[in-house]
């Protein structure tokens, strides 16, 4: 082993790594990595996982094109059954589509205001094909186009978390109404709505450990 001296921000990367080794640390599922700038890049992925939180509040700076289409690539990256890829996007970016979507294509019950605060609507349709979708699903009882969304959707909100943006998921939702605001033809269904921006201080803490189930009731070794 070489006794180099080692950088700081080596040390910073190696206290990180021991700290999502260390599975028995209370603070696992909390912890949060100072990065230093020349290391962002850097930051691994139990890091952004760790910090990505539902974000409700956020500030009115504009979102810029070139993190949405970062995000998206992301979430088009993602694998799906048989390759079909039913993901598809609408970025919502008017303030009077905005409001229509929030005002008028949620589901009554759940005060969801804090949303028309968002700068972008990142909307999820999902457009099935026959055989993999329709004839796999009854053949198996998986609904995969929903398996493959909510990997798509988790890729974008990483990518988000990643760049500092904020995300919440948004499900509550009523399907028809949102396919009309952003065009959508009959053949795609809107599945999620995820709000995108820039977080107000203090708007993404990440859950207590306490909020998070452990691991040990959570797996079964075979």
């Amino acid at each position: 082993m070489s006794d180099t001296k080692q950088s700081p921000e080596f040390a910073c990367v190696c206290a990180a790594r021991q700290r999502w080794n260390n599975h028995s640390s209370p603070r696992f599922a909390s912890a949060r990595v100072a990065w230093p700038p020349r290391l962002q890049a850097q930051r691994s992925l139990m890091d952004v996982i760790a910090n990505r939180t539902s974000c409700r509040a956020y500030t009115v700076d504009p979102v810029q094109e070139a993190d949405i289409l970062r995000i998206l690539e992301a979430a088009r990256l993602a694998p799906s059954a048989c390759n079909k890829q039913p993901w598809r996007f609408a970025v919502v970016r008017t303030p009077d589509a905005r409001r229509r979507i929030v005002e008028t294509g949620f589901l009554p019950g759940l005060k969801m205001t804090w949303a028309l605060n968002a700068p972008v609507l990142i909307v999820i349709g999902m457009e099935t094909s026959f055989v993999t979708h329709q004839l796999g699903a009854a053949v198996s009882g998986v609904k995969y186009p929903w398996v493959d969304i909510g990997i798509a959707g988790e890729h974008l909100v990483l990518a988000a978390t990643e760049i500092g943006l904020g995300t919440c998921w948004i499900g509550w939702i009523r399907p028809q109404v949102i396919r009309r605001v952003v065009g959508w033809p009959l053949s795609v269904k809107p599945a999620v709505v995820i709000t995108v921006g820039h977080p107000q201080d203090g708007a993404q803490r990440p859950l207590p450990a306490s909020r998070r189930l452990a691991l040990d009731g959570l797996v079964r070794w075979v």
